[in-house]
């Protein structure tokens, strides 16, 4: 589905990113950990286009992202506030993605009502403009943004920063069922060790911008994690 190669990225002549070669395959559940400045990030800013690589190139379903933009439709992403427009109401703003996206209101709104209990009756309805929610009443509305037209490929950078357990519990279950009952492919970067293990079938680490561990998933992940960040 996603295909790394021959990868890099330099600032002022500054390495910050090179994987030689990494593949995901369809429906897989990703994660990517890492210190901060490890090139979480940059990788998931390449993949969406919004940096240019210094060498090298990421396929999306076979579309060089760089080159063309074919993979847009099938693709989502929530990274930061950013992502968000923050004048909008957040209905307003689910209309709006999901018009760029061949939804219709009611798709919309059947799409939305899913997630009341995520909410928890704090986004829908209370007539504020995204700026003035929370930022993880904003990471909420940025992330079921991003499921608005059933995206085959899914990319969130530290989706469960700022929620609280309720909401990482649920956002987990959400995760899961896309990669394992869907088929959706999704990358996940996260500090939380701990999360990512729980929902991640696979956890590549990168250290100064480089892989130096790929990981499937298992009862001995956790620990494994752990002992390198630790050294």
């Amino acid at each position: 589905m996603i295909t790394t190669s021959n990868l890099t990225k330099k600032y002022s002549g500054n390495q910050v990113l090179k994987i030689d070669s990494l593949d995901i395959p369809k429906g897989q559940s990703f994660g990517l950990v890492g210190n901060n400045g490890a090139g979480k990030t940059t990788y998931f800013s390449l993949l969406l286009d919004l940096i240019q690589p210094t060498t090298g190139f990421i396929k999306n379903n076979g579309v060089q992202v760089d080159k063309s933009e074919d993979w847009k439709p099938f693709t989502s992403a929530f990274i930061d506030e950013s992502f968000l427009i923050g004048y909008l109401t957040p209905e307003e703003y689910f209309y709006f993605i999901g018009e760029l996206r061949g939804q219709n209101k009611a798709d919309v709104d059947s799409l939305v009502a899913k997630f009341e209990d995520f909410f928890h009756g704090e986004i829908i309805g209370q007539k504020k403009y995204l700026r003035d929610l929370s930022k993880g009443n904003q990471k909420k509305a940025g992330i079921v943004a991003a499921l608005i037209g059933n995206p085959e490929v899914i990319i969130l950078d530290e989706p469960f920063a700022n929620l609280d357990p309720t909401t990482q519990i649920r956002l987990k279950s959400i995760v899961k069922e896309l990669a394992q009952k869907q088929g959706v492919t999704v990358l996940i970067s996260s500090h939380d060790l701990m999360h990512v293990t729980d929902v991640c079938e696979r956890i590549v680490v990168l250290d100064k911008g480089e892989v130096v561990k790929d990981l499937e998933t298992s009862a001995a992940t956790l620990k494994e994690l752990e002992a390198h960040f630790a050294n």
